[in-house]
């Protein structure tokens, strides 16, 4: 059960009264940190909300390349490391930017103390390296903020309450800025990035892409699980949840960003809010699968319990003589790919198929829009789109509010420019 003490929602991050004494949650990612300079940036951007009386919590991830360099280290030493040792070092790279950051703000006269996520309250459970936050106790926040201090706290990091250091998945920043904003009844929280708001697609990819001044957390949460780089999914579900209003924007420039909220009516007008391409999958089949009840339930009920995410599947009965078989093929994130690997050798004998087949090779192109469940004709003109882009579909998932396909990868960026096109010009 989740405990955020007294929690009450943000305001709206639009409507933020700068005359009175506000509480400020503000995030910086791995882009806005990733040199020293670029924390001097954020050390100056936070000064200026300390210097009219706002108080400021922090939370910032490792710099850009730490965490993945960190990993590389690891992999040199064992293909499969343990969670538990990932978690010990994976968790100082954020350690490493919140002491760096602290240090930036006293350079400029600012009070400031770094936090670990411990340190900040933030209690978790024991699933290493994808833990969630059962609580969060921020009174040690408070007593600094109260003190005229700046608090700068590791993001993506958390303890249990046996005292075990946990990671949150990557991405998990986002996710302790908005756990922490519910927490300490923020006025503002803000998720700072290396792009100015939320698109309609991947401007580095897609030249037309629009920037969105708001969008619903449903919206959100899809394109967020579905390849778009800008939140973490699990982050946003958290803020739908608690009803966490935030604010998506640049630590690069001063260009307001894009608003993350509840459904409003207006949403509803516009059929296709964005598209995503997710290169981040990878595909496994299992070839000759015995057809008969609870073998699907063995193998996805030991792939949870190894805390592997499957996204989609798909399972093709065959009719032939004898006993009947099936295919099932489903898609995991690239990175769970050698550990789901692993369960499923272990349950070959058990489950009776023949063969397991992977491939990561595979991109998940999708288009997300509240509109689309008013609107018919959507799934027709998205494989009509890309029939004429000569991209052949793998698997299809649909829900009210999107439509997932998965190609192959290398056809994903043209894809994307193509629906894009058609959808939103």
């Amino acid at each position: 059960m989740l405990c955020l003490l007294e929690w009450s929602p943000a305001v709206d991050a639009g409507n933020v009264n700068h005359g009175a004494m506000s509480l400020i949650v503000q995030k910086y990612g791995g882009t806005s940190v990733g040199n020293t300079d670029r924390i001097k940036n954020v050390a100056q951007r936070v000064k200026e909300y300390h210097s009219r009386g706002d108080q400021v919590v922090v939370v910032v991830s490792a710099m850009s390349g730490v965490t993945d360099g960190l990993i590389a280290l690891a992999r040199q030493i064992a293909p499969l490391p343990s969670e538990r040792e990932m978690d010990m070092l994976l968790a100082t790279g954020e350690q490493q930017t919140i002491a760096l950051t602290a240090i930036a703000l006293h350079t400029l006269g600012v009070q400031a103390v770094s936090m670990t996520g411990a340190q900040a309250g933030i209690v978790t459970d024991g699933v290493h390296t994808k833990a969630k936050i059962n609580n969060i106790t921020p009174r040690e926040v408070h007593k600094k903020l109260d003190g005229g201090n700046v608090v700068i706290v590791a993001g993506f990091q958390g303890e249990t309450s046996e005292g075990q250091i946990t990671t949150l998945g990557r991405g998990g920043s986002d996710l302790t800025a908005i756990a922490l904003a519910a927490a300490l009844k923020a006025d503002l929280c803000q998720i700072y990035t290396d792009v100015d708001g939320v698109y309609t697609a991947d401007p580095r990819i897609v030249s037309g892409a629009k920037k969105l001044p708001e969008i619903s957390y449903d919206e959100m949460l899809e394109l967020a699980s579905l390849g778009a780089k800008v939140m973490q999914s699990r982050s946003v579900e958290f803020a739908k949840k608690f009803g966490v209003v935030f604010e998506v924007r640049s630590s690069l420039n001063e260009n307001p960003g894009t608003i993350v909220k509840e459904e409003t009516k207006n949403m509803e007008g516009v059929v296709v809010r964005g598209v995503a391409f997710d290169k981040n999958q990878a595909k496994v089949t299992l070839v000759g699968v015995p057809d008969r009840p609870g073998v699907a339930a063995k193998v996805f009920t030991a792939l949870g319990g190894a805390a592997v995410n499957v996204d989609m599947i798909v399972q093709n009965i065959s009719h032939g003589a004898g006993e009947r078989q099936t295919d099932i093929s489903f898609t995991v994130e690239k990175a769970d790919l050698l550990k789901a690997k692993k369960v499923i050798d272990g349950l070959k004998q058990e489950a009776g198929f023949k063969e397991c087949i992977t491939s990561e090779k595979i991109g998940k192109l999708s288009i997300v829009g509240v509109g689309m469940k008013s609107h018919s004709g959507v799934a027709g003109k998205l494989f009509e789109t890309l029939a004429a882009e000569g991209v052949n579909i793998d698997m299809i998932s649909t829900s009210e509010i999107k439509i997932s396909v998965v190609m192959d990868v290398a056809r994903g960026e043209a894809a994307m420019k193509a629906v894009h096109a058609a959808f939103i010009g």
